[in-house]
């Protein structure tokens, strides 16, 4: 009775996911069946293994991001926090001459620290996630850019480097951490109460706080988390670039908003998955591979992730609305 009951449940899960996801899933599929036709290298183990470690730090912030785009806010500080930690981390070793096991927490810290002052402006002040981030962003870009000077610092130590250069059974470390934490942040919004709590104050903050839901405390866990996570990338990142450099992380924020919102995170707060971000994110590191495959210029790569983005909030701002055509009908009708 057991081993039917067990045989029934995985995949029923497995199903859940794609039935969740059929949208975002069947656009994957076309992508990658057009860019298998227009490059022989793209089906390559090589390749595919590049792709999974291009898109590990987006789905580091992606992760996040979802969380806090599901309380119905954004961070727009999180790829300057990448630069900070990831900046502050190496300068500390090569600089400073710290330890790796003081000089890493340490860096990690510092992006604890930024997202729990993020979390604690936007919980008690009740301001604009956007504003507050936005500001921070700034701070955050800048801190980098003094302590280095804006100059990059070259890291030699070996054991460092390899957070971001080594590989398990073949499989590379970012990789590797990126499924960890897929694991960890699916339990986290789908199988505790922290999770109800960030669905409840996303979607109704007012019914939330007369459920007696701690609206401050999940918001400024949130965003705790986001700087850690952001931290987190930021030394993976370094780590694999062989150096700590102020200019990094820009941009990224876009990216995870993208992911998040191709994967069906509403803009507004309260309807969010982790697996599409994740499918979102995938979608996102295709494109940007075929197009570089294909030879394509950086700059309308940007051009194309602007449309993607577009595109993905026009679809955002439609649900739980009538359709355009439908609402396009029923103005010619009545005429």
């Amino acid at each position: 009775m057991s081993s039917s009951t067990t045989t029934h449940r995985r995949p029923g899960l497995i199903v859940s996911v794609f039935k969740n996801n059929i949208g975002i899933i069947c656009v994957l599929l076309i992508i990658g069946v057009i860019l298998s036709f227009m490059s022989e290298f793209f089906l390559t183990k090589d390749n595919l293994i590049s792709v999974l470690r291009q898109i590990s730090n987006n789905i580091y912030l992606a992760l996040v991001m979802t969380f806090v785009m599901i309380l119905g806010g954004i961070d727009l500080s999180v790829g300057a926090i990448v630069a900070m930690c990831g900046t502050l981390t190496v300068g500390f070793i090569v600089t400073q001459k710290m330890p790796m096991s003081t000089a890493i927490p340490l860096g990690l810290f510092l992006g604890v620290c930024f997202g729990f002052f993020n979390g604690c402006i936007v919980a008690f002040f009740r301001l604009p996630a956007f504003i507050v981030t936005l500001a921070t962003m700034n701070i955050a870009r800048g801190i980098a850019f003094v302590y280095s000077g804006g100059r990059s610092t070259r890291i030699v130590d070996d054991s460092f480097n390899a957070i971001g250069t080594g590989y398990w059974l073949g499989i590379p470390y970012p990789v590797i951490y990126m499924a960890v934490l897929i694991f960890a942040f699916t339990v986290l919004l789908n199988r505790t109460r922290f999770g109800t709590y960030i669905y409840a104050v996303g979607g109704n903050r007012e019914a939330a706080h007369l459920s007696g839901v701690p609206i401050n405390r999940t918001i400024i866990t949130v965003f705790t988390l986001s700087g850690l996570l952001s931290a987190f990338a930021g030394l993976v990142l370094c780590s694999r670039m062989y150096s700590g450099q102020p200019s990094i992380g820009q941009g990224y924020e876009m990216d995870a908003i993208a992911a998040c919102v191709l994967g069906g995170v509403s803009m507004s707060g309260g309807v969010g998955r982790v697996s599409g971000t994740v499918f979102g994110a995938i979608v996102i590191g295709l494109i940007s591979n075929g197009l570089n495959l294909m030879g394509v210029s950086s700059f309308w790569q940007l051009i194309v992730k602007g449309i993607i983005i577009l595109i993905a909030v026009l679809i955002d701002s439609q649900k739980g609305q009538q359709s355009f055509v439908h609402r396009l009908v029923g103005r010619l009708t009545r005429r």
